[in-house]
């Protein structure tokens, strides 16, 4: 079940490009870049939520092929033994068992994810980083204020790590 050559190229393409750049470059390009290349004007939420979609993507793509390739040959081939066409035997047969294989690392990401959206504020974006920055101009008391940051991060990531496991026991 391979995609057509050209199909795979772009992907490796896109994958290895977009994994290879550090995602605060990939912000400040499409938030920056965008504009003068392609005459798109983005605000900062949409440039923020376009390079984490982005970048996420590409690194999802390599999880999603990896656990594929991690369901053994026999199971493509009893599919079709069945009658099942190419597309029904990766629905019912394959993606189910690579879903399960792949999830503690989507899990993983998504955490991952959540983590580098703390990188958006370097374009203005008011998320927890950014007001806490400005909390910091204000009231001088950096040590509480990063505090209370990294326990806001810390609960946010904790309960994220929660839902994962959560969802693995339950299809497990």
């Amino acid at each position: 079940m391979r995609a057509p050559a050209r199909l795979r190229a772009v992907n490796r393409v896109y994958v290895e490009a977009l994994r290879a750049v550090p995602l605060l470059v990939l912000l400040l390009w499409v938030y920056y870049g965008l504009p003068v290349v392609l005459g798109i004007e983005l605000n900062v939420f949409s440039a923020g939520l376009l390079t984490l979609a982005l970048s996420d993507a590409a690194f999802e793509a390599e999880i999603f092929r990896a656990g594929i390739q991690s369901v053994g040959v026999g199971q493509s081939e009893a599919a079709s033994s069945l009658g099942l066409s190419r597309w029904q035997s990766m629905r019912l047969v394959i993606l189910p068992q690579a879903v399960r294989r792949i999830l503690p690392a989507l899990g993983n990401q998504f955490v991952y994810v959540l983590k580098m959206s703390s990188l958006i504020s370097v374009i203005g974006y008011q998320e927890l980083t950014r007001r806490s920055n400005e909390l910091v101009l204000v009231e001088y008391r950096p040590l509480e204020i990063y505090t209370m940051l990294v326990i806001e991060y810390l609960a946010l990531i904790l309960l994220a790590s929660w839902g994962v496991r959560r969802l693995e026991r339950r299809m497990a």
